[in-house]
């Protein structure tokens, strides 16, 4: 098995239109786990803002362990949250994938090694 490493991202400044776009934002994680070959088993994605601030949650459940992303668009703030057990990649491969890809402002990273 490999290391298994949890990246929590706070993410702020981004922009509202991105915070709201829930598709746009699964996309981007599930293409980020296809391209480091991660083995995605499921996705899911949710806008808020019926009964909740606006925002949206996505998610994707890998064999490796999971991507999520959780947005509060008034704020123009995402959370982002990378947790992976793979030996042939790491969670800073899948974050380099989105921060090329979205605009995710200034980025706050902490780095947890689990189970040591």
């Amino acid at each position: 098995m490999g290391s298994r490493v949890h990246l929590m991202v706070d993410c702020h400044g981004v922009p509202e239109s991105v915070c709201l776009d829930d598709r746009r934002l699964l996309e981007c994680v599930t293409h980020a786990c296809n391209e480091v070959g991660a083995n995605v088993l499921g996705t899911a994605r949710y806008r808020f803002g019926h009964d909740s601030p606006p925002g949206c949650a996505v998610f994707a459940m890998l064999d490796e362990s999971h991507v999520s992303m959780h947005t509060y668009a008034e704020e123009q703030t995402l959370a982002l949250d990378i947790f992976t057990c793979s030996s042939s990649y790491g969670p800073d491969d899948i974050l380099s994938y989105l921060v090329s890809r979205l605009p995710l402002g200034d980025l706050s990273i902490r780095r947890h090694d689990r189970f040591k």
